[in-house]
């Protein structure tokens, strides 16, 4: 026990001077002028495609996102972001344009341009999984993305879109949808390419299709190169998730979504930390990581609600093998030693408000919890999500992982040719109750916000 306390400690202390001489090379100046190019995103779920392009250097300035409850979640995790609440088809530029105004103003910050928009528009009518059904009303999204994209005129764009977008069934749409773009005045990096994100460091296999465009005489946009080329490089499920203790043990998350640990029970979590998990609990200094800090409290394990499960399902969960299907409710127990298998996200109210497959935990007979899916996305434990399962997972389903919007964020301030600003004033994150918020009460709060 005393080594493990000295090997703790130590890696404290040396966090802790690695900050120290951050913060010396970089001193908190608040009258400072950031140089970090302007994004927006138009599709911002819960915001793991914000969230990566703001560890590339950029700043987020507006977020549109039409889910209340989803909005609330993302106005939780990013103070600094102006959020809109509305219908991207009913969204004038002129909103945009106001919305980016007062949120320069607020930041004193000058805006001369848009540097970068992204967005993942729904993708449900492209799905594989889906029906695939090319009247989907769902898929003239794209077509609302191209729409502000032509109008707001940014230097940059990157569209993210289901693989079935660029099959042959929808091919007609696929070649109408990249004509809008060049009509528009953007060059069409070529060809689309497929990424997945375990090629960027992400331990779950997803793959999804990435549209860049660059305003015509700016640059051209290309694609990163993957960063393990070989699936023997593959971070795994252990790689994420082996450090984090076992649900069950607390009497606490049967009715609540986050619990205290003790600091014997911290030690033993970042004891047994992967250099993955290492940064997603800020233990170590990442170069390449511009993201603004964020005040939050590293004893609190949150968005680890647990599942309830018959005797009848947690005796079948122990008979299924890792990496293979549980017969009766088709769930996937994760293996160890592999990556996850790409995490769904269920449908909303219009569809049915169906959950997404939860796969099995590869050691212990239950679901994996929304916390666990976080890191197997990449996203870091500051970040939270709303407090009940249902929505949890589909704010991490349906989410860009972050490490995958980074890797795409540092094409473009390649191309920008611009060297960020490191922020070192940490964000103090927004009140709690937005991610508690009922929807009605979610509608209400964006009503008169």
């Amino acid at each position: 026990m005393e080594t493990l306390f000295l090997c703790v400690l130590c890696a404290f202390v040396v966090h802790s001077i690695s900050n120290l001489l951050v913060r010396s090379k970089f001193p908190y100046n608040p009258t400072q002028t950031l140089n970090r190019p302007l994004a927006i995103d138009l599709f911002a779920g819960a915001g793991g495609f914000s969230l990566g392009i703001e560890q590339a250097g950029f700043d987020v300035a507006l977020a549109v996102e039409q889910d209340p409850i989803h909005a609330a979640v993302y106005a939780f995790n990013f103070p600094q972001t102006k959020v809109l609440c509305k219908d991207i088809a009913k969204l004038s530029t002129q909103e945009i344009k106001d919305a980016l105004q007062k949120w320069t103003t607020d930041n004193r910050r000058q805006y001369h341009h848009i540097d970068l928009v992204i967005g993942g528009p729904p993708c449900q009518g492209f799905s594989h999984i889906g029906k695939r059904r090319i009247d989907d009303a769902r898929n003239h999204l794209v077509f609302e993305f191209c729409r502000l994209v032509k109008e707001l005129q940014p230097r940059y764009f990157v569209m993210e879109n289901v693989s079935g977008l660029c099959q042959k069934k929808y091919q007609p749409l696929f070649e109408e949808l990249l004509n809008q773009f060049k009509v528009a005045g953007y060059e069409i990096t070529e060809p689309v390419q497929l990424l997945n994100a375990a090629s960027f460091g992400v331990p779950q296999k997803r793959r999804r299709l990435f549209i860049l465009g660059a305003q015509i005489g700016v640059g051209k946009l290309t694609y990163p190169e993957p960063q393990l080329q070989q699936k023997s490089q593959y971070l795994t499920v252990s790689d994420a998730i082996a450090d984090l203790p076992n649900l069950d043990d607390f009497a606490q998350l049967h009715k609540s979504d986050s619990v205290k640990l003790t600091r014997k029970q911290i030690r033993l979590l970042e004891a047994r930390a992967m250099p993955y998990v290492e940064k997603l609990r800020n233990l170590v200094t990442e170069p390449d990581n511009f993201a603004y800090p964020r005040q939050w409290n590293p004893q609190l394990l949150t968005s680890s609600m647990q599942t309830q499960h018959q005797q009848i399902s947690i005796e079948r969960f122990h008979k299924t093998p890792p990496g293979k299907l549980e017969p009766i409710s088709r769930l996937q127990r994760l293996d160890w030693n592999q990556p996850c298998h790409t995490l769904r996200a269920g449908t909303g109210y219009e569809r049915g408000s169906y959950t997404s497959p939860r796969p099995i935990h590869p050691q212990y007979p239950r679901v994996i919890s929304v916390r666990e899916a976080a890191r197997l996305h990449s996203f870091p434990d500051w970040f939270r999500f709303h407090i009940t399962k249902w929505h949890g997972f589909r704010e991490v389903g349906n989410a860009v992982p972050p490490l995958l919007g980074r890797a795409l964020g540092r094409q473009v301030i390649a191309a920008l040719k611009v060297k960020p600003s490191v922020p070192i004033a940490p964000l103090v994150l927004k009140k709690t109750q937005l991610l508690r918020l009922s929807p009605s009460q979610a509608l209400h709060y964006w009503q008169y916000k």
